[in-house]
């Protein structure tokens, strides 16, 4: 069995914030994650690379969410928006979603309609429509200029500011065919670098004290998913 990860405090441990979230769930929210997991299923099965990367961004998120202060209800949602908000990459062309160099002007184009695709797929189910939108503004950035919808600073939902550098913080640092992986402090030190542009430099700051406290995480545990399996870094 994988290890889980732990810190000092344990209101930081993602085993602890899994326990915390069965005392809260409802009825709905266990058929909300039942589709969920299908969900997740498929998108395991049209881009295995996109599925690991969405489980550690979430993982992320929800160490950033718990030392954000959030409430178990809004960790509830940040765990879902965090493992959809790639979601819409399922419907992108391979040549462009799997292709093993970098994307040229074309591809990015393609590529940037993934929160709308995202947005999309998750407004069709109900129990969805919040996570959609947060889901959808996953690529604000904090001055503006980022997409689709050029929403600045606060006016981005605070899930999405969470999400944009939990991701950009994985994708920097995992491995790619036409690149290596990014060391953890370099990547750490680009978050600060461009904190108050591209990112919330709040969120920034508290990213990086728990990362440099976490140190090299190797296993990765979602509480939705804690009854089936944890993910390893080095799976991707």
């Amino acid at each position: 069995m994988s290890k889980i990860l732990k810190f000092k405090s344990p209101h930081k441990d993602i085993n602890e914030l899994t326990k915390r979230f069965n005392k809260v769930r409802s009825d709905s929210d266990e058929v909300c994650e039942m589709a969920a997991k299908s969900i997740l299923k498929a998108l395991d099965a049209r881009d295995h690379y996109t599925y690991l990367h969405s489980v550690r961004v979430c993982h992320y998120s929800l160490l950033l969410g718990l030392e954000w202060g959030l409430a178990d209800r809004d960790l509830f949602q940040l765990q879902l928006a965090a493992l959809f908000h790639d979601i819409g990459k399922m419907v992108l062309p391979d040549a462009v979603l799997n292709k093993p160099t970098r994307l040229n002007d074309a591809d990015v184009k393609i590529m940037k309609n993934h929160p709308i695709k995202s947005h999309e797929i998750l407004c069709e189910l109900t129990p969805f429509k919040q996570v959609a939108d947060q889901v959808l503004h996953h690529h604000e950035r904090f001055d503006g200029k980022g997409y689709p919808q050029c929403l600045k600073g606060e006016d981005i939902p605070l899930h999405s500011r969470i999400i944009f550098i939990c991701d950009t913080f994985d994708s920097m640092t995992s491995q790619r065919v036409y690149r290596k992986p990014f060391p953890h402090e370099v990547a750490l030190n680009e978050l600060v670098e461009f904190s108050g542009t591209q990112f919330d430099p709040k969120l920034v700051e508290k990213f990086v004290v728990i990362m440099r406290q976490a140190g090299s995480i190797e296993n990765f545990l979602i509480p939705l998913l804690a009854d089936t399996q944890s993910t390893s870094k080095k799976a991707a």
